[in-house]
């Protein structure tokens, strides 16, 4: 079996200073705004559309875990929406805004396409690499993944 990956596109993702929920149980809540931001990227264009959010926790074990819902306009003028989740090691405090998330929070993002709108999102395998570019605007880059071949389990 073998598997390929690809860049597939880039989200550029605006966002307004988080909400500090403070402490839940696991860990420490913020809630992130999503107010906007662009898709590029060799195989899908558009806009991120504001209204959406980060519910992140900055967990007890050390963990730092996303979970963002929002939605993208597509240069056709389809909306799609967007969930997408990782869970990484927390940074140290003083690198929040300042940067690479330590450096890179894995993520994996799953699509809502409507019917009429391009399937290949729904049916895809994606992973992304999510970083902070500051307090506002973090960079989720889009890659594909495909399995090659079979597999059977050994009995």
């Amino acid at each position: 079996m073998t598997i390929t990956t690809r860049h597939a596109f880039t989200l550029h993702v605006d966002l307004l200073p988080p909400t500090e929920v403070g402490n839940v149980q696991g860990g420490f809540r913020r809630i992130v705004p999503i107010v906007g931001g662009r898709v590029d990227g060799p195989d899908l264009q558009g806009e991120i559309l504001p209204g959406g959010a980060d519910w992140n926790l900055e967990g007890d074990d050390g963990t730092f875990t996303v979970w963002a819902r929002y939605d993208i306009k597509l240069a056709d003028g389809t909306i799609v929406g967007v969930v997408n989740g990782g869970t990484g090691v927390t940074p140290p405090e003083e690198e929040f805004g300042k940067g690479d998330l330590a450096p890179a929070l894995p993520t994996k993002p799953t699509f809502e396409v409507p019917a009429g709108g391009p399937e290949w999102l729904k049916e895809t395998r994606f992973f992304g690499v999510l970083r902070e570019e500051s307090i506002t605007r973090v960079r989720i880059e889009i890659h594909r993944w495909d399995l090659e071949g079979t597999w059977a389990p050994t009995v």
